[in-house]
């Protein structure tokens, strides 16, 4: 539950979700068209309930990147419980790559025309990352990650999955080609 969603009465958390599942539908529809109304409708409240909660649509996809962060720190934590140091970042990168294949919201808030209000899901980000670097920060330790290898390259890698992850694209041999760029020598 994020930060927002703790301070909230029952009924308004069941009203900022229910808003937060109808525009992850339909901007994984129909990306940046959809209208605010059309979300308030089809989340089943009134339009003045929806800006309750959120300002603009920029503040929505904030809130869609911020839910989908929370379960992307999860994946983040059981992938720092690998032992080996290689195959926790990998699989750091592959969950977090599989749970964004099945988000097209979350993918459209990342990578679309609007910039996202990043100061409205600062914790979620700045948790996810921080457990993020320490996996790549282990594999570099361990020679097993490219000794040059930055936090942004991690956020460069995913960027460029997920654009591969429409059509006939296909992401994991996109994947698979950057890791054998970036994996360290074979010891």
């Amino acid at each position: 539950m994020t930060a927002p969603d703790r301070s909230l009465r029952a009924d308004a958390r069941r009203n900022r979700e229910a808003v937060l599942d109808a525009a992850s539908e339909l901007f994984a529809q129909r990306g940046d068209a959809v209208q605010m109304d059309e979300i308030a409708e089809r989340a089943g409240l009134g339009v003045g309930t929806l800006y309750r909660h959120f300002a603009d649509k920029k503040s929505l996809l904030a809130a869609i990147i911020g839910r989908r962060f929370a379960a992307m720190t999860t994946l983040a934590r059981a992938a720092e419980a690998v032992e080996d140091p290689w195959a926790a970042f990998e699989t750091l990168l592959l969950d977090y790559l599989a749970a964004a294949q099945t988000d097209a919201a979350f993918r459209f808030a990342l990578l679309g025309p609007a910039e996202p209000h990043w100061a409205d899901i600062v914790a979620e980000k700045k948790e996810f990352a921080a457990i993020a670097d320490r996996i790549a920060q282990r594999a570099v330790a361990a020679g097993r990650l490219r000794a040059d290898f930055l936090a942004d390259d991690f956020v460069l890698i995913t960027r460029g999955a997920m654009a591969n992850m429409t059509g006939t694209g296909d992401w994991r041999r996109h994947v698979a080609l950057l890791l054998d760029g970036i994996r360290g020598p074979v010891r």
